[in-house]
């Protein structure tokens, strides 16, 4: 018998995660900070990028997510930085939030930080997510909605691009951002995913409620 000690086999390194791989929720906002910083820099038109976006949240693996970027610059080159950074940035939001409503009512509102991800659950109750007076620290703002016999409502600035996935079993999903006026190119986006048993998710511009400075500050971020 060989009592000899063999040293044991390294470990492989780490790669890149498998092309057939499920996308993440963190993969999918990498490849949107770079399609973020690629039409803040002239990379892409607003309406490629749109397009792109679009097509971001309907691929379901790693590999299809880096088609939408193979040419564009990798993150951390010598780029500019992503023009979306907020002028309050280092104040921070959390990176996700939980928003949840049982036989009661919750909201967010007025002058704050919505994090990458907001999950919120009505259970025969209410929630208000007021996103008109929002600082918004990252290009995609994702908010994910299950209501039970409960109503959620979702308020957006109208120059903020608003787009809406889910569906409702004797209940109402309506998101209705695409027709109304003329959205900023570069704008933030926020998607609206949810399902509604029972309930209600609304999802909607607020009138007259605009980020007036937006395309401003964020040019002049470009111009520094």
């Amino acid at each position: 018998m060989d009592l000899e000690k063999h040293p044991a086999a390294p470990a492989p390194a780490p790669g890149p995660a498998p092309s057939g791989l499920r996308a993440s929720d963190a993969d999918r906002d990498r490849i949107a900070q770079i399609l973020g910083d690629a039409v803040a820099e002239g990379r892409l038109t607003a309406e490629e990028h749109s397009e792109r976006l679009d097509t971001l949240y309907a691929v379901k693996t790693v590999g299809e997510l880096e088609v939408l970027v193979r040419d564009l610059p990798a993150p951390g080159g010598a780029h500019a930085p992503s023009a979306y950074a907020s002028p309050y940035a280092g104040a921070g939001g959390p990176a996700a939030e939980t928003i949840v409503a049982v036989c009661s009512s919750s909201s967010r509102r007025g002058r704050w930080r919505p994090g990458a991800h907001t999950r919120a659950v009505s259970v025969m109750g209410d929630i208000t997510i007021d996103l008109t007076q929002a600082v918004f620290e990252q290009q995609v703002t994702e908010v994910n909605v299950t209501s039970v016999l409960g109503n959620v409502e979702i308020l957006v600035p109208e120059n903020v691009t608003l787009r809406g996935y889910g569906s409702g079993v004797l209940g109402n999903f309506d998101v209705r951002g695409e027709s109304r006026g003329q959205t900023d190119p570069l704008a933030p986006v926020v998607i609206v995913r949810g399902f509604s048993l029972l309930g209600n998710i609304e999802a909607r511009p607020k009138p007259g409620a605009r980020l007036v400075d937006l395309a401003r500050r964020l040019r002049k971020n470009l111009d520094t």
